[in-house]
């Protein structure tokens, strides 16, 4: 990938969107693209540049819906928000403004108008982990009395499943783990189990603060658990969240130990 995109003829007059690294990253692939989140590489996959035609936001808004954002999710508590993904329609009628291939681009990196939850996430993230299946989150897996007799269970719903193809599922997921073996979350390979996740930074307001993320799962191969950390301002998710993400996974790795014995 080069360092940045242009858009427009005049250079004086163009809008450059910027990779997070000065000079881009030379060539990459979907795996390395999403290790070291290289932002040029999904501009193109999303809006197009050159000769590449890219998705277009209805296309993006159909995948992430897929997914579950842009809905509420269905857990058993009240005031969960569902998101947002905006459409050119919706942006010439709110802000009357026409869609430009730039806010397609703001949307492929998940900025711009675009707002998910940290549950949203987590959910999308289960989903790859699981290879390929949308549950319905609940807050409790089952009430027991004070005698550990079982009361009440709460079985798992699908929402969805064989929406996305699987080869297709494993290359994210393969991708995801070289985030942690190779890529912006490295310091997950001290832990004694495998991880695979995604760190993110995402701007907010106009004063160039950001949200740091990260998302995740373990174990890699027969995944038990996912996290979500957002520090809401707190920068950037490789050196921010992913630090919290650890701990949790340490200390979650150490109760299956000691559970075991």
């Amino acid at each position: 990938s080069t360092g940045s995109i242009a858009i427009g003829d005049n250079p004086e007059t163009a809008y450059v969107f910027n990779d997070w690294k000065i000079g881009g990253h030379g060539w990459v692939n979907i795996g390395k693209a999403i290790a070291q989140s290289v932002n040029t590489y999904f501009y193109t996959i999303g809006g197009g540049y050159g000769d590449i035609k890219g998705l277009g936001m209805e296309k993006i808004k159909k995948h992430l819906e897929q997914f579950g954002f842009n809905n509420l999710s269905g857990i058993d508590i009240l005031g969960e928000s569902g998101g947002f993904i905006p459409t050119p329609e919706w942006k010439k009628e709110k802000i009357g403004e026409s869609w430009y291939i730039g806010d397609t681009y703001n949307a492929s990196i998940g900025q711009g108008y675009i707002t998910v939850t940290p549950l949203q996430i987590a959910l999308a993230v289960s989903t790859i982990a699981n290879g390929g299946i949308l549950f319905e989150p609940k807050l409790a897996e089952r009430i027991i009395d004070s005698n550990k007799k079982i009361i009440q269970e709460f079985a798992p719903e699908i929402i969805r499943k064989d929406f996305i193809q699987k080869n297709n599922i494993e290359v994210i997921r393969r991708a995801m783990r070289e985030t942690v073996s190779d890529g912006s979350a490295r310091s997950l390979n001290e832990l004694p189990i495998k991880v695979a996740g995604k760190t993110g930074t995402a701007q907010f307001g106009g004063d160039g603060k950001t949200h740091a993320w990260f998302s995740g799962w373990a174990p890699y191969e027969n995944p038990e658990i996912a996290i979500v950390v957002l520090v809401e301002g707190g920068g950037e998710g490789s050196s921010v969240s992913v630090p919290i993400a650890k701990e949790i996974f340490k200390w979650w790795a150490e109760q299956k130990i000691k559970d075991s014995k």
